[in-house]
């Protein structure tokens, strides 16, 4: 059943892959009437949670940030989709990186990096930058129940030597890569909420309290990694630009949970300059009233 699906979607993704980026976002146009208008795919979740973080805004201001993100929840997915047959320069052009040369920088100290980011902006064009750096380009992900779409997902990032690696073989992928040398530049999603059993810190995000994902900062000393936030701005449709910031090149220099609190405080930032951009749909704030 998995391969049927798969042989049944893929051409049709193919098609709209191949689209002019100009009839591909008047696609995007027609599924944000069908996710937002027709199904309200997560409006509830999306009001509660925008209601939770910003009390003082009124309704209507609520409303329009909904809109917009939606708007853009629907450009990722076509750009998603795009990711199968778009170009380098194309990708290069509509991703641009501010100061990519930090992270050369620190592949030049001879060190790996842990790169955090939040579901912010978009993330789907982020392994270009593999075409700027030496470094191993790996991230962590989910797999995907169809094993057909997992291995498309794969095939789409080795194109730039950047590989998907799941979170059960992400720990015992790096110690191997370290021990042969490799550097490597990691991305980690960070933002997401950890399951009640495995939430070993709890901090305030948009003012709520809630537990956090400390994996990629535990990651970071255990294998002397440095610590990088990539923050992202939308400055127009299709067009995205990127910004490094250094979080610490040094670890074990830091208190247990430190760099996941100043993590935190870089997400906050980007949100709090333009909430419309972040991935209002997931329930991030489910657990904030379980400590």
């Amino acid at each position: 059943m998995q391969f049927l699906i798969y042989i049944l979607l893929y051409p049709f993704l193919w098609i709209i892959s191949m689209l002019p980026f100009r009839l591909l976002y008047l696609f995007s146009d027609f599924l944000y009437i069908l996710i937002y208008r027709i199904f309200g795919y997560r409006k509830k979740v999306v009001a509660s949670n925008l209601k939770l973080v910003f009390p003082e805004k009124s309704d209507a201001e609520i409303k329009r940030i909904t809109k917009v993100f939606y708007h853009h929840l629907c450009d990722m997915m076509v750009e998603a989709i795009k990711s199968l047959t778009i170009s380098k320069a194309e990708m290069k052009k509509r991703f641009k990186f501010t100061n990519v040369e930090l992270i050369q920088d620190i592949e030049n100290q001879n060190k790996s990096i842990i790169l955090m980011c939040a579901h912010y902006g978009s993330w789907e064009w982020i392994f270009i930058l593999q075409t700027y750096i030496k470094s191993r380009g790996n991230a962590v992900y989910k797999q995907l129940a169809n094993r057909h779409f997992d291995k498309l997902a794969k095939r789409i990032r080795a194109r730039y030597n950047s590989y998907l690696i799941t979170t059960k073989d992400i720990i015992p992928t790096l110690i191997e890569q370290k021990k042969q040398g490799i550097l490597s530049v990691n991305g980690f999603v960070s933002d997401q909420s950890p399951k009640l059993d495995k939430a070993y810190h709890w901090n305030t995000f948009m003012g709520i309290n809630v537990p956090v994902h400390t994996g990629a900062e535990m990651l970071a000393k255990k294998l002397d990694m440095a610590v990088v936030f990539f923050g992202v701005k939308k400055i127009k449709r299709g067009y995205y630009e990127t910004t490094f910031k250094t979080i610490t090149v040094n670890p074990k220099e830091f208190k247990d949970y430190e760099i996941t609190d100043i993590f935190l405080k870089l997400v906050e930032a980007q949100i709090y300059e333009a909430p419309e951009y972040y991935l209002w749909t997931h329930k991030r704030w489910k657990h904030k009233d379980k400590k």
